[in-house]
């Protein structure tokens, strides 16, 4: 757990350094990235799958700062198949959620619905396999929807917005026009557009492609049903105990609630303090 927490501060301390330093400048184009069909785990579906107090192994880094692929890998069960050594993402997340394509989706029997990556609401159910147990999710099973992370710069250069729809156009061998592409804006993303293998098949796509913005939606013209839903006034008012050792800006983003308690003894992170300031909330320790 103590390595966990370090391996969280060094990532916070990363994205401090990167927050004031500019994007690279681009002419236009965007960095592609396949994604393969993968797995985020919570901490909990973590220590069922492969024994408690586990910790997942970075096998190599990711493009998006603090993220990394882990050594471990799972298998997925459907009702009419299963598919082996499905890689996990790291660090471990809040919410456990599998993303994979349509054709792996036919593989396993499952209909998934197509997403965007964090919205697993409904979504479908599925069964993980690891060395020491078993887990079925009852929702997060998804068809992740194209999109492109970006710095809050970066969104300011190519005058899109934090969920804007967009059309894009990849040149190559066969090229392509893909529509509903998510822009996601964020201090900690780096500049790139993820896909999934079946859209990367379709264009014949190959590393060291570019994709170009050719279209934006406006935004009061958004699909909403695409989006998470949005959290009423109610939820934004609540009160949200975190009881973890470490607060980073991470759980910051994905709470809520108007006012985090924490406990005494739990360390905030610089960029945890800074998020709860951006966002208007509050942040009460409670004695113990």
């Amino acid at each position: 757990m103590q390595e966990n927490l370090v391996q969280k501060i060094v990532e916070e301390v990363l994205q401090q350094v990167l927050k004031n330093q500019p994007s690279s400048q681009h002419d236009g184009k965007i960095p592609i990235g396949v994604s393969a069909r993968h797995v985020h785990l919570a901490q909990a579906e973590v220590e069922q799958l492969f024994g408690e107090n586990y910790q997942l192994t970075p096998k190599f880094e990711l493009s998006q700062p603090g993220q990394f692929a882990a050594e471990e890998t799972v298998v997925i069960a459907g009702p009419k198949g299963s598919i082996e050594r499905v890689r996990i993402l790291g660090p471990a997340r809040s919410l456990s959620q599998v993303e994979i394509s349509w054709t792996d989706a036919m593989k396993l029997g499952m209909k998934p619905p197509l997403r965007v990556s964090g919205d697993i609401k409904g979504s479908s159910p599925v069964t993980l396999i690891g060395p020491k147990g078993s887990v079925v999710l009852h929702e997060g099973l998804i068809i992740a929807q194209a999109h492109i992370h970006m710095s809050p710069t970066d969104s300011a250069r190519f005058q899109v917005a934090d969920g804007q729809s967009v059309q894009i156009k990849i040149e190559g061998i066969r090229p392509i026009i893909l529509s509903n592409v998510i822009i996601r804006v964020s201090e900690r993303y780096r500049l790139e557009m993820h896909i999934d293998t079946d859209e990367a098949n379709a264009g014949l796509i190959q590393q060291g492609a570019v994709a170009e913005i050719i279209y934006a939606q406006a935004n009061e013209q958004m699909n909403v049903k695409e989006l998470p839903p949005v959290v009423s006034q109610a939820d934004k008012l609540s009160i949200y105990h975190f009881d973890k050792k470490l607060l980073s800006q991470v759980e910051v983003l994905e709470i809520e609630a108007q006012e985090i308690v924490v406990p005494k003894k739990t360390i905030v992170t610089a960029l945890a303090y800074d998020k709860i300031r951006e966002l208007n909330k509050r942040l009460t320790v409670r004695s113990e």
